[in-house]
């Protein structure tokens, strides 16, 4: 037996032969496995293992009877005949369904779990948006491939040619596709926006100039979609996105303003703005977000109520928030400890030919803070979370 064993191991058929079988082997092991598993809740844990270890001996035992007839090992009467009837079995419609049906579970098993293994990184940059976009893609189009191949597989296995329904699911689709064509220009816009990376999962958008915004959760072929910063989710089809406004793509932009009252000294209110400009940019805390140093543009509105001072932050995408939320904590202390003041509305109504001014103003008795210097602008008693704002148009309830 041995020598016949060393000759056989000699055919590279043989090593092929059974490759095909282990793989076949441990597909219908999995199969087994997975409906035993189904079983656990009504016949207890402790006798699905045991029917698993069975599962599993059966496996083996057939595996090995399905090696010893590949080998030609005659000289083995007991697993070389059952290797014959398993070999002639799994050629009926029956086992070869089986086989189908098993190959296409491990299959589908196999690409989750390749894709979880496909982890992007934590940093928000163009390529996780990239991976996290098409690892969604990729998933659910390989995904129907395998179900595609193992229906028509399985059609075999029973003995009806799939050709011919092939031919008859065409007609019926070309027949279809002119009934469905905003379906077919939602597939074809999907391809672009992932092929041009136009925006993907992670990405801060604005869809059709303020129709919809949010934060996209999941982009396939098909549709977009959005969650809102209350939380609601807008399925948007690609067939119906015009434009779209992406806030986080590169670099984002901080528009640091402040209005102050025409009475105060711009000068100074100015040396203030860029005094809190340059203390958030050279933190150590928020410098990492920073890409460039803050841009002073300046006096840039005389608004009714006061005059707008404004200062740009270049930083990284989607830190824009939490940037903004702290200048605007620090430039308050700041205004307030140079005493400048910050405007409050003023408006004049006329009834008939004489005027009437009404001015919303502060009673002159209202005492300053005396702990209004000790105020700590640089360090914050409550981080600001890097949580988005609401974008112009989100629909929120």
């Amino acid at each position: 037996m041995w020598s016949d064993l060393l000759i056989q191991f000699q055919k590279p058929q043989v090593w092929l032969g059974l490759a095909l079988t282990l793989l076949v082997a441990y597909a219908l092991y999995r199969f087994g496995h997975t409906l035993l598993k189904l079983l656990e809740h009504h016949v207890g844990v402790h006798f699905r293992r045991g029917l698993d270890a069975l599962w599993l001996l059966v496996v083996v035992v057939g595996w090995l009877s399905v090696a010893t007839t590949i080998m030609a090992l005659s000289s083995v009467p007991v697993l070389y005949d059952l290797g014959q009837d398993i070999v002639g079995g799994f050629r009926h419609s029956a086992g070869q369904f089986l086989v189908v049906f098993a190959m296409a579970l491990i299959a589908w098993n196999l690409i989750g779990t390749l894709s979880r293994r496909i982890v992007a990184d934590e940093e928000f940059n163009r390529r996780t948006v990239r991976v996290q976009t098409l690892k969604g893609v990729v998933e659910s189009t390989l995904r129907v491939i395998v179900v595609v191949i193992a229906l028509i597989s399985a059609l075999q296995a029973l003995g009806i040619n799939p050709t011919g329904l092939l031919a008859g699911v065409s007609v019926f689709g070309l027949a279809v596709g002119f009934g469905a064509q905003s379906l077919i220009k939602d597939v074809f816009n999907g391809f672009f926006i992932l092929l041009e990376d136009q925006y993907g999962v992670g990405d801060v958008i604005t869809v059709n100039s303020g129709q919809l915004s949010g934060g996209v959760e999941r982009v396939n072929l098909r549709v977009t979609a959005l969650r809102a910063l209350d939380g609601t989710v807008h399925i948007v089809p690609n067939g119906q996105i015009n434009t779209v406004s992406v806030s986080s793509k590169d670099w984002s932009r901080v528009v640091a303003e402040v209005d102050v009252t025409y009475a105060a000294n711009i000068n100074d209110a100015l040396r203030v703005l860029e005094r809190v400009s340059n203390e958030i940019y050279e933190d150590q805390e928020w410098n990492h977000f920073f890409l460039e140093k803050p841009e002073m543009q300046g006096v840039t509105q005389l608004a009714p109520d006061g005059v707008t001072l404004r200062a740009l932050f270049k930083v990284q995408p989607k830190s824009q928030y939490a940037i903004g939320r702290e200048f605007n904590r620090r430039i308050k202390i700041a205004m307030d400890q140079s005493r400048i003041e910050i405007p409050f509305p003023q408006r004049s109504l006329n009834f008939g030919t004489s005027p009437i001014e009404v001015r919303l103003t502060r009673a002159e008795s209202t005492p300053v803070p005396k702990d209004l210097a000790a105020q700590d602008r640089q360090n914050t008693p409550v981080k600001p979370s890097l949580t988005r704002d609401e974008e112009p148009g989100e629909l929120t309830s």
